[in-house]
């Protein structure tokens, strides 16, 4: 396991002000985290699932079922989905939050956010025309066959593009692209974190309903009061404090 005792995994403190790769963290030793790693190795949210009422296990519980195929998005759009998703979320091996599956059933189903942006098509159009548009600059800009068939650094050199507002060309065009950015983004970190498997990532306790919360006290420093389900995590530095440091 790395030395946690250090913040060298902050992104400012490194000399390619980067964040590293988050092989970094703890091996998961309790419950599923994507990747198996995170900063709370002895953390398993389901271990409280005795806590919840039945609608709330019966929906939480759904969500660790083997997905099913697509319905929304074409074969052909499938591998630049998953490589979107993938890059985005740092999930480069299994397990995996199934993110594709969760935007695919969104979007077949038509659940959406309860409005649109005016320069923008909804939000079924918008992710046909961004998976179109990578796939487009994968093969325009860095002669690639697809955005899937690009390699990590140019995926994520893209993706970087995309997320600033810096591509223009082919399909992009037909879209303001910093937020289709912010759409595609959104319905993305939703199905991620809407998952038990990264509720054990980052430490959080899942569903307070009916058990409610006991401690009142703060999270973090030297005084922190946990929940008697809640574990420390595997650094212990204040982020509150980091931030105030200017060190990310």
């Amino acid at each position: 396991m790395a030395d946690t005792s250090r913040p060298d995994h902050l992104p400012n403190l490194r000399a390619d002000r980067k964040p590293p790769h988050p092989s970094w963290l703890p091996k998961q030793r309790r419950g599923v985290t994507p990747q198996m790693i995170g900063r709370y190795p002895d953390f398993d949210v389901l271990e409280t699932a005795d806590t919840w009422d039945e609608a709330t296990k019966r929906v939480v519980l759904a969500r660790l079922e083997p997905p099913g195929p697509l319905r929304f998005f074409t074969a052909e759009e499938e591998p630049c989905l998953r490589a979107f998703c993938d890059t985005v979320l740092a999930q480069d091996r299994e397990p995996r939050v199934p993110v594709p599956e969760s935007v695919d059933s969104k979007l077949a189903d038509g659940r959406f956010d309860g409005y649109q942006y005016a320069d923008l098509p909804d939000d079924r159009d918008t992710w046909r025309l961004v998976l179109r548009a990578l796939d487009e600059t994968a093969s325009r800009r860095h002669g690639r066959a697809s955005f899937a068939d690009a390699d990590p650094d140019t995926r994520e050199e893209i993706i970087d593009q995309f997320a600033r507002g810096a591509l223009d060309d082919g399909t992009w065009e037909r879209l303001n692209v910093k937020r289709a950015w912010s759409v595609c983004m959104r319905m993305a970190l939703a199905g991620f974190y809407s998952h038990p498997w990264a509720w054990n990532e980052i430490g959080f306790g899942g569903p307070a309903y009916p058990r409610g919360f006991m401690r009142l006290g703060g999270a973090t420093g030297p005084a922190a009061v946990r929940e008697p389900f809640e574990t420390r995590g595997a650094t212990h530095e204040d982020p509150v404090q980091v931030v105030e440091r200017g060190e990310v």
